[in-house]
């Protein structure tokens, strides 16, 4: 078993092992972010959640479509990469979104996916996605907070503009 890659003290700081190239610090900063926000409320700053999903998916080379699962009173329950495609898209399964809001016992969900291109522009395919996956998930009483399109300089949030 390896060991950490970082260390967390009693005073809420943070100690980092050995040597590391750029994208595995970020890494490294999403999993301490990540670690921060769970069981925290997520939504009463839409802009954390953003950030934190921008600095999880943005170094990615291919589209990565991902999930923050929360509880009814919208605390983090866990975040999970879901499915991984190309430099330009990835094929997302709204069965597979649903079993694991089941299996997290989520009651609401923000996704996030990241452009590779650098263009956050939500694409047609990017809005019938989420149109698919929140009808999917109403059935289940399910609400779809939000979707954000990241890259490494910005990002778009649906709620904010009106597409969900």
């Amino acid at each position: 078993m390896s060991k950490p890659l970082f260390i967390k003290n009693e005073q809420g700081l943070y100690r980092v092992r050995g040597y590391f190239r750029p994208e595995d610090l970020v890494r490294v900063a999403a999993d301490i972010l990540l670690d921060d926000m769970t069981g925290k409320e997520v939504m009463s700053n839409p802009a954390n959640a953003a950030r934190f999903v921008q600095l999880a998916l943005a170094q990615e080379k291919n589209e990565h479509f991902a999930a923050l699962f929360l509880s009814t009173q919208h605390h983090l329950l866990r975040f999970e990469t879901l499915f991984t495609g190309t430099v330009d898209g990835a094929s997302v399964y709204p069965r597979v979104v649903v079993q694991k809001a089941l299996e997290f016992n989520a009651g609401a969900v923000i996704f996030a996916h990241n452009h590779p291109s650098g263009e956050c522009e939500p694409s047609l395919a990017d809005r019938q996605i989420t149109r698919r996956l929140t009808d999917a998930l109403a059935l289940i009483d399910v609400r779809v907070l939000d979707h954000f399109v990241v890259s490494r300089n910005s990002y778009v949030s649906f709620a904010e503009r009106g597409l969900l």
